[in-house]
């Protein structure tokens, strides 16, 4: 990598919702911030999705070949996605140092026996398809040193959103929603706080057919049902000391229907409304405790488009100002797509990618395989710290 340059990478990530994945081409210049040069949201074709909910459903015992073939129509998939992202920013593969892929995680278990995580989206595809070295298998390195593998973001966020003069928290709002905690001084901290957009999601998608609850507008014409919130943040999750991490087969359909069995006659809008207070409530309530001297909120992932939850969380933290990631030019989107572009950066550079604060590792350590490109120019990642 050249000394004072920059250099192109793309990162995918499929989320805990499974209906995209989202690419982005960014520039990671050696210093300053990174920038997007194009980005896209690769739909996941209907039956496809409907497989991977399936293996991400621990109630469903999906076998060994149907995860063996949808890791492999992942990774094709993901190929297209970066393809067509490198297609939009105007360049050719070559040009294009590593792809970081984050896959699709199927489950995430850090309280099993041994703890074990699994994201699919088979990285020796993407780098046969594409020519460009894969980074991939982020979160296991990590679970080997002792850690959660999750989340992953706070390094990113450390490099991206730090300052000298005041404390901020970043909160990254996708299927669940995560914080990290940058202090002037000090090290990073982070951890799931609890369901971002999951809930919400499920439930709309169940009782109106739509995929999200647009701006909130549903949530809006709702009344907050009281004790079925206070039952919901009553969860013993919530409670838990970090470090700690959970994903949507926790906060589930079934975990849903269990906490509304306790509470009929609770109409369909007050539940949204309900849903999408718990989420605000949880992440204020993690930011309150955890992060008490941050100054700023800054928020990223899906959960920045809902103007209602947005709102809700500047109410529940007025002594703190809370916006978007926009205001630092990073699109709100995009900023965990960006993260794993990073990632890779790191791991080519022979760099750690985690913060055992946040993860609970017994160190710092490199994350990723690394799968080599073919064709001119491959194996550069060799001297890439060079």
């Amino acid at each position: 990598m050249s000394h004072g340059m920059s250099a192109h990478f793309v990162g995918l990530i499929s989320g805990t919702s499974m209906d995209a994945v989202d690419a982005v081409l960014v520039d990671l210049p050696v210093e300053g911030p990174p920038r997007c040069i194009a980005t896209l949201s690769h739909p996941i074709p209907p039956e496809l999705h409907a497989r991977l909910k399936k293996l991400a459903d621990p109630q469903c015992h999906a076998g060994l070949d149907e995860l063996g073939e949808a890791d492999v129509l992942m990774g094709e998939l993901f190929a297209e996605a970066a393809l067509e992202v490198i297609r939009e920013g105007g360049i050719e593969p070559r040009q294009v140092q590593a792809i970081g892929s984050h896959g699709q995680t199927v489950r995430h278990r850090p309280q099993a026996n041994p703890p074990f995580t699994l994201q699919i989206g088979n990285p020796q595809r993407i780098a046969q398809r594409t020519g460009v070295t894969t980074v991939a298998d982020f979160r296991q390195r990590d679970m080997a040193a002792g850690g959660q593998g999750a989340p992953l973001v706070p390094a990113f966020h450390r490099a991206t959103f730090r300052a000298r003069d005041e404390d901020r928290v970043v909160v990254n709002i996708g299927g669940i929603a995560n914080i990290s905690h940058l202090p002037a001084n000090g090290p990073v901290t982070g951890f799931d706080t609890g369901p971002g957009n999951t809930l919400m999601d499920l439930w709309i998608r169940r009782h109106r057919d739509r995929p999200f609850d647009e701006a909130g507008q549903w949530a809006r014409q709702g009344q907050v049902a009281d004790t079925l919130l206070s039952n919901l943040l009553s969860d013993p999750y919530l409670g838990e000391a970090p470090p700690k991490s959970t994903g949507p087969e926790y906060f589930s359909a079934a975990w849903l229907d269990q906490a509304l069995a306790r509470h009929e006659q609770t109409s369909h809008a007050d539940v949204q409304r309900t849903l999408l207070e718990y989420t605000a409530r949880s992440i204020a309530d993690a930011i309150h405790r955890h992060a008490r001297n941050s100054a700023q909120v800054l928020i990223c992932g899906g959960g920045a488009r809902n103007d209602y939850l947005m709102e809700r969380l500047a109410l529940l933290m007025p002594e703190r100002r809370v916006s978007d990631t926009a205001i630092f030019g990073v699109e709100p989107d995009w900023v965990e797509a960006m993260a794993f572009a990073w990632l890779a950066r790191e791991a080519l550079a022979g760099r750690p990618g985690n913060i055992k604060e946040v993860t609970g590792a017994s160190e710092d350590v490199i994350l990723g395989g690394i799968f080599p490109g073919g064709g001119p120019g491959s194996g550069k990642w060799q001297v890439a710290s060079g």
